[in-house]
């Protein structure tokens, strides 16, 4: 029987490290010979690496490109857990290395913790217990709040923030959602109102985030958004360090204008030294959501089963970069593929504000329409997504579509005039309908060739601003000088009209990313409707 060798280089619960011991399975195709080697440098992995097949790792392992370079027997990265940041996937990718994660694993954890935090931050729980055992008796210091009756605010109806929903709804507490990319069936699935952000920051006694740490998500709670909200609110943030500016937290605790806070996660982590940590209404722990020994056990498990799949039965299960094709299969696909995601990267941004994600057609025309679309439609699910869900990969996009009730529509035409191909995607929210198409001309040229009702010829590569305005001379001028002020240069910039609503669609392509603020000041020039980057 072939060998598979295995390195274990973080610590594992030993309920996972069972599923690879011999004679586990007289009916498996391999053996597993495991070796747990933990602490080690990259120095110290790279003089090893290359003597196996898989590697499991958690938070510890940095598997750099050096690591992976060397590489050569490694089919296989498994982390026993979420995040995947310790691990350079582009490299691993390149060197047709799998890379799994576990993101089911701690779900339960999580929203317990969640709640656990709310309910402490209701009854002063933690204080009260540092009280009593400093020797004193201050009962009236203490009084909570019941969460009975009172409005939760869910930013984010992912996995976790689900589980904490319906949670919460045991509580009988009145239930507000903000989620773009979810509908009003879905949440009501748990008795919640789907709701504009701006309702659920006027209108939550707490509020609750689920989201991931992305460049939209940076600072959501700050002091701009802190200053919408009802004055006594009460924040938990048991997502990702970084969503919440800490700073302005911690001077609205000082305040009063926000009654407490439970926080988890820290913008750098480990944090000693939060502003957070010197707020006495103010709950922390150091990233404790996961951190249950069923979790533990759970994503151990996981892992080791999405390994042993993977060897036993060429199955690839939360894989966060592309399975493998065939060079035949890639060199048709590859285009189309990266194309489809480019697209829904773009829908992802112009659908932020226009209500929760029904439905979505796609319309494969043209010599598109002879090949398997299949993994194409996934990759423009996995740019949609992106924004949304932490973690979204070619393997879970279209479950986590279902899981947000999103129906998906293929439609495959054979004819097509005046293009060769074309993928066009409509996308229909509660609200309205939103089309993106574009096409691969000879030599793999991708372009974009209309976005909304407007036709328009750009290469998706880059920073792109999408701004409406209305169709009236000086606007160009406007964001242009607005741009130059700020040391960022325009590649290209074109302008397309519509003449029913009088309004125009500017396209422009610039060297650099921008900030949030600079963002701000262009959405404020009174011609300018609405203005969206979009990273390509």
């Amino acid at each position: 029987m072939q060998k598979i060798k295995v390195l274990v280089s973080d610590p594992l619960a030993a309920e996972g490290l069972k599923l690879l011991s011999f004679g586990i399975d007289p009916d498996a195709k391999y053996q597993y010979e495991l070796d747990v080697n933990t602490g080690l440098s990259e120095d110290e992995i790279i003089k090893i690496i290359g003597n196996y097949e898989a590697l499991i790792i958690r938070s510890g392992t940095q598997v750099t490109a050096k690591v992976i370079a060397v590489a050569n027997n490694l089919k296989v990265i498994g982390r026993a857990g979420v995040g995947v940041d310790n691990v350079d996937v582009q490299a691993a990718s390149m060197k047709g290395i799998i890379v799994m994660n576990t993101p089911d694993g701690n779900t339960i954890s999580a929203a317990e913790h969640t709640v656990s935090m709310m309910l402490s931050l209701s009854r002063n729980i933690p204080q009260a217990n540092a009280s009593l055992k400093n020797k004193e008796w201050n009962r009236k210091f203490f009084t909570g709040t019941e969460v009975y009756g009172k409005t939760l605010g869910v930013i984010g109806l992912g996995k976790i923030g689900f589980e904490v929903a319906k949670r919460a709804k045991a509580f009988e507490m009145n239930l507000i959602v903000y989620d773009p990319f979810t509908t009003k069936e879905h949440a009501a699935k748990i008795g919640a109102k789907l709701v504009s952000l701006d309702e659920v920051f006027s209108n939550s006694d707490y509020i609750t985030l689920h989201l991931p740490r992305t460049k939209e998500t940076e600072n959501l709670i700050a002091k701009d958004t802190i200053a919408k909200m009802k004055d006594g609110v009460r924040i938990i943030n048991v997502a990702r360090g970084g969503i919440v500016n800490e700073s302005d937290l911690t001077e609205a605790l000082k305040s009063g204008k926000v009654k407490g806070a439970a926080i988890d996660v820290f913008d750098k982590e480990p944090s000693i030294d939060s502003p957070l940590f010197f707020a006495a209404n103010a709950i922390v722990t150091p990233h404790l959501g996961a951190s249950t020994e069923e979790a533990q056990i759970n994503v151990a498990i996981d892992i080791v089963r999405q390994i042993r799949d993977f060897f036993e039965n060429n199955a690839v299960k939360n894989a966060v970069n592309m399975a493998s094709l065939s060079p035949e299969d890639l060199a048709e696909m590859k285009p189309f593929i990266e194309l489809a995601e480019k697209i829904g990267l773009i829908l992802c941004k112009i659908i932020s504000s226009k209500g929760g994600i029904e439905e979505v057609e796609i319309r494969y025309a043209g010599d598109i329409s002879g090949i398997k679309v299949a993994p194409i439609t996934v990759s423009f699910l996995k740019g949609l997504l992106q924004g949304i869900e932490e973690n979204v990969n070619f393997v879970n996009a279209s479950f986590l579509a279902g899981q947000r009730g999103i129906k998906i529509k293929e439609v495959t035409v054979n004819k097509i005039e005046d293009l060769v191909n074309l993928i066009s995607v409509t996308v229909k929210t509660d609200k309205e309908e939103m089309t993106v198409a574009g096409t691969v001309f000879f030599g793999n040229n991708m372009r974009i060739i209309k976005i909304e009702n407007y036709n328009v010829d750009i290469s998706p590569y880059g920073y792109i601003l999408l701004s409406r305005n209305e169709d009236i001379p000086g606007v160009v001028g406007k964001l242009g000088s607005k741009l130059a002020e700020e040391g960022i240069n325009i590649a290209n910039m074109q302008v397309s009209r519509s003449d029913q609503a009088k309004e125009a669609l500017m396209v422009t392509t610039i060297d650099q990313e921008i900030t949030k603020e600079i963002l701000t000041e262009i959405q404020n020039i009174p011609e300018i409707k609405e203005v969206k980057i979009v990273s390509l």
